[in-house]
């Protein structure tokens, strides 16, 4: 049965909730077989999905694509939904928009939009509509440009009253959960104490409500930089490339397929089947054999022609 709200809600200060993204069915499934919690279809996808350097060029469509692929193949997992950049920003009535089509188009349970104070009233009108939101500050990725990079959050005295700020406003405009991202764990703590909403941190230490991971990380899906807050469970990336190396390698020595691989067909069959492609290959042959006699004869014919200007005759001078 699909969790909901008050399920998740009814964990806070008692069992962590567990949250991972996930961008397309399959992987869906697997995290709804493990018993995940909550799945996040992240802007995120821009980085990891669709190779972008940051989340600022994902659209609501890409969104929508591939929330659908997630909310077909997660059937317990609570599934929120990534409002991405300018979906929500310009107005109210933009926010409260999109956030209608990414429930309506995907069938997810809650949608999530970066930003404290300045877009609660954004999270009133869209939890006003009927669509469940999960906050997100601290660390607000498509704001990577006025942040100045991907930097750790809140921790001078007046970013840490900032954070706190966002956190009251965003719970008062009605949202149910609030993602901290890359914030000092003691700050993450206060914040989890003052709030009835659940707190799912990124980055944010151990005292949140719970946890959010992207999931290519936390397999080791890729080589290369990985944040500091993340644990690696897996290392998939080698085993991927253990995997294309040995298949590439078999494909050249023909090790692959193997017996156990291919189809057969019945050896009358194929005796048959042999005859026949042996009996139209002759006829073939005769047949062309044939054809180029037949053009030999013709060019006989031609060359003892009588020349009717010349009146010669099978090269006899008239």
């Amino acid at each position: 049965m699909r969790k909901t709200i008050f399920d998740l809600l009814n964990r806070k200060g008692t069992l962590p909730v567990s949250m991972l993204t996930a961008y397309d069915y399959n992987t869906a499934r697997a995290i709804d077989e493990a018993g995940i919690d909550m799945i996040l279809v992240g802007d995120s996808l821009g980085n990891v999905m669709l190779g972008y350097e940051n989340t600022l060029a994902v659209t609501v469509d890409d969104m929508i694509h591939h929330g659908k692929a997630v909310c077909r193949g997660a059937k317990e997992a609570f599934v929120v939904i990534d409002m991405p950049f300018m979906s929500y920003q310009a107005s109210v009535e933009d926010a409260v928009r999109n956030a209608g089509r990414i429930i309506k188009e995907t069938d997810c349970q809650a949608v999530k939009l970066e930003g404290g104070v300045e877009y609660a009233d954004r999270i009133r009108a869209i939890v006003a509509a009927g669509i469940p939101v999960v906050a997100h500050i601290g660390l607000t990725p498509q704001s990577v440009n006025a942040l100045g990079g991907y930097k750790v959050q809140g921790k001078s005295l007046e970013q840490a009253h900032k954070l706190l700020e966002d956190a009251k406003a965003v719970e008062e405009a009605g949202a149910f959960a609030i993602t901290l991202e890359c914030v000092p764990e003691a700050l993450a703590k206060l914040v989890t104490e003052q709030t009835q909403a659940l707190t799912i941190g990124i980055g944010a230490g151990k005292y949140c409500d719970g946890q959010v991971l992207v999931y290519q990380d936390m397999v080791g899906y890729r080589d290369g930089f990985t944040p500091k807050f993340v644990k690696k469970y897996a290392d998939v990336h080698s085993v991927m490339l253990e995997a294309f190396r040995q298949y590439k390698q078999d494909c050249e020595q023909r090790s692959f397929p193997e017996v156990s691989q291919t189809y057969k067909i019945a050896d009358e069959v194929m005796e048959t089947l042999t005859k026949e492609q042996h009996q139209i290959r002759t006829y073939n042959h005769e047949s062309s054999k044939d054809r180029k006699g037949g053009k030999r004869d013709c060019s006989r014919l031609a060359q003892g022609r009588t020349d009717s200007r010349t009146g010669a005759h099978d090269g006899i001078p008239a």
